[in-house]
């Protein structure tokens, strides 16, 4: 990577300003997950055994700009204090005098975390001078939020433009690991793509196709594609305007020579529900009124058969509706297979990430990311703002 990491910079003394993503879910003011915290914590400590004043800023949840009790970072900074082992201050304001003060108090090797960025509608707005009043905290941006790299906001473009700018550990690792899975993949290299919608997905099923030996589609999209060759998918969801693409993309990967796999069979209910009757159908035999929730077992069988004879793994997009325990199977039996593969396993999208964690395997895939919207914006060959607006290692002051 050509850009320039925290590894770059001499840190003595300076103060760091740095983007992560602690975007978590919170039950009042309790944290029921808290892998996005504990994935910017190697950044951080790195700054603090550097002697940098470490200034951490994110957004929570969606406040529009208001300021909002519900959505403020404080529980946050007693949780990443407890991370740590070492207190973490916590400024009411993200800028402006308070947080001046907040920061003008650390001394080398101590952090802050700033409240809640969105709590500024200028913030989502990359407004110029607001991205002037952040950047006064810092005199380097780090950025370590590859979750936000795909939004150009204040506090991931508009910082990065006034300051030297690095990439933190988590957002070097994400762009590194993906970026050799796409470029220069060890093969077999196998993609399973997933999901609900054909359309939500073309534009990452249209840049993997020329790079993968293999693509396995799952989850709702896979009943467009059956759809689109003359199967009758009953009360299945079923995009019918994107049934021509479907079928240009089957057409596309005979054409490259790349193996496109679709199920052979379906679990399929009576209702969108938990408890519905529900039963294996092959794809040529699903009734009028059934719906298609998960791959079926010959699916599974043939697809975990794929996945294990592959160098590398990139699954997006669960292959049912993996919420409801009977519609999981599918999804749970793809994440074992990943499990099992000796190469690179990457997870990207947060559904697929809900799934391999729920499932308990998150720990055995080589990568997990940590970036559902930017993963996918990854996916699909798009230059992410977050990271186009870091410094080169070359342009960095010396």
């Amino acid at each position: 990577m050509n850009k320039a990491t925290v590894q770059d910079i001499v840190w003595v003394g300076k103060r760091a300003l740095v983007r992560v993503d602690f975007n978590v879910p919170l039950d009042g003011t309790t944290i029921t997950d808290d892998t996005r915290i504990r994935a910017a914590v190697p950044t951080i400590r790195f700054l603090m055994e550097q002697g940098a004043k470490v200034v951490l800023m994110s957004h929570l949840g969606r406040p529009k700009g208001e300021r909002t009790e519900k959505y403020s970072l404080q529980p946050v900074a007693q949780h990443l204090s407890q991370l740590l082992n070492s207190p973490v201050a916590f400024a009411t304001d993200c800028v402006g005098a308070t947080a001046m003060a907040a920061v003008d108090k650390l001394q080398p090797g101590q952090v802050l975390l700033l409240e809640n960025v969105r709590f500024y509608k200028e913030e989502e707005k990359n407004d110029p001078s607001f991205a002037k009043e952040l950047a006064k905290l810092g005199d380097v941006f780090v950025n370590d939020a590859f979750g936000t790299a795909h939004r150009a906001h204040a506090s991931t473009v508009g910082v990065a433009h006034l300051l030297p700018a690095a990439a933190g550990f988590l957002m070097e690792k994400e762009i590194a690991i993906m970026g050799k899975a796409l470029e220069e993949p060890q093969r077999p290299f196998v993609a399973i793509i997933g999901g609900a919608k054909v359309s939500d997905k073309i534009s990452v099923l249209e840049n993997l196709l020329p790079k993968v030996d293999a693509l396995l589609i799952g989850g709702g999209m896979a009943n467009t594609f059956l759809a689109e060759q003359g199967f009758s998918m009953g009360k299945s969801l079923v995009e019918r305007d994107a049934q021509e693409t479907a079928g240009k993309l089957v057409q596309k990967a005979a054409e490259l020579g790349k193996q496109l796999l679709l199920p052979d069979d379906l679990v399929v209910a009576e209702a969108f529900a938990e408890d519905a009757p529900h039963q294996v159908c092959a794809v040529t035999q699903v009734p009028s009124d059934g719906m298609a929730l998960d791959i079926g077992p010959a699916t599974i069988a043939k697809y975990q058969g794929a996945v294990r004879a592959a160098k590398t793994v990139l699954w997006n997009g669960p292959m049912g509706v993996f919420e409801m325990a009977p519609f999981a199977k599918g999804t749970v039996a793809i994440a074992q297979a990943m499990a099992d593969v000796q190469g690179t396993t990457i997870v990207g999208g947060g559904d697929s990430v809900a799934a391999v964690e729920q499932a308990g395997l998150a720990e055995q895939m080589s990568h997990v990311s940590t970036g559902g919207g930017a993963s996918l914006e990854f996916l699909e060959g798009k230059e992410l703002p977050g990271v186009a607006a870091l410094s080169d290692k070359k342009d960095l002051p010396s």
